[in-house]
């Protein structure tokens, strides 16, 4: 039976980087997935703007690309501003910064989406925000509410094994010299714990779908002091980019922690079929 999967993210590729594997292998099986964005990334990090373009468009465009990848159905852009790394940044003129928007406010927007859609599941991140961003700790708390709103059955946690990528990092750190001001330790309270996790998701078979998810995502990849997460993630070869992005981590609050569900629509209440006639957009 094909259900409707709704992820929402802070920004443009946040989707290929978290849920990229989930949601490809979510449309390969006949379901329908849905990506909201709430903000454009107008104040995400790029040395590149091709033409006239500012960033906000040359980041919805490369949005639109990474969704074809994914296979999604439908693109919403939720239209908040992007809020910056450290929560500060000054929107423009009539926009509202994502993290320092009203939850009940956003939640209705977000759930006039679920209810449109009838979503059977809602991905979200996990109350850190995964590494903290101020506009990933309010997904979190937008789209909880957003599914209580719309009465959708279940949501997901999108999030890291910290054990696993804590122990990642200090190895690197064995033959890589970080960044000024990087510390491996901060990553100690970040993410979800293994005990918390519910869903370890395998998405080996979809590394194509992610990989040319994060390359749509080509501003992001340049830009900062440093080499970014996504440059870095696309130069690995085949074999270790399934290894390293072979799966997916969820934590479902409504099951046992620790639960060890390998699909994301494990033990999801049915809801009505979507609506006829929505298209991609």
């Amino acid at each position: 039976m094909s259900r409707t999967c709704v992820f929402f993210h802070a920004h443009p590729d946040d989707e290929a980087l978290f849920t990229g594997g989930t949601m490809a292998r979510l449309s390969c099986e006949g379901h329908r997935v849905v990506l909201v964005v709430a903000t454009a990334g107008g104040n995400g990090l790029s040395a590149t703007r091709p033409g006239s373009e500012n960033l906000d468009q040359v980041r919805l465009r490369e949005l639109a690309a990474s969704a074809k990848a994914l296979g999604c159905a439908r693109v919403e852009v939720l239209g908040y501003a992007d809020s910056g790394l450290d929560g500060t940044a000054v929107p423009g003129p009539g926009q509202v910064a994502f993290c320092r928007s009203d939850v009940d406010e956003a939640a209705h927007r977000l759930a006039d989406r679920l209810r449109t859609e009838r979503a059977d599941l809602l991905t979200v991140y996990d109350p850190a925000g995964g590494y903290g961003h101020p506009d990933h700790v309010h997904v979190h708390r937008v789209g909880v509410r957003a599914a209580e709103l719309a009465c959708t059955p279940t949501v997901l946690e999108a999030t890291v094994d910290r054990e696993l990528l804590l122990r990642a990092l200090r190895l690197v750190g064995r033959v890589y010299r970080f960044p000024p001001g990087f510390d491996v330790e901060r990553f100690a309270h970040l993410f979800a714990s293994r005990t918390e996790i519910t869903h370890r998701i395998d998405v080996r078979r979809y590394a194509a779908a992610k990989r040319a998810s994060l390359a749509a995502h080509a501003s992001q990849a340049t830009g900062g002091d440093s080499i970014r997460t996504l440059a870095a993630l696309r130069r690995l070869p085949g074999p270790l980019f399934r290894l390293v992005l072979g799966t997916e981590w969820y934590v479902r609050r409504d099951v046992a922690s620790g639960s060890a569900f390998t699909h994301p629509l494990d033990q999801v209440p049915t809801q009505s079929a979507a609506p006829p006639g929505l298209s991609a957009r």
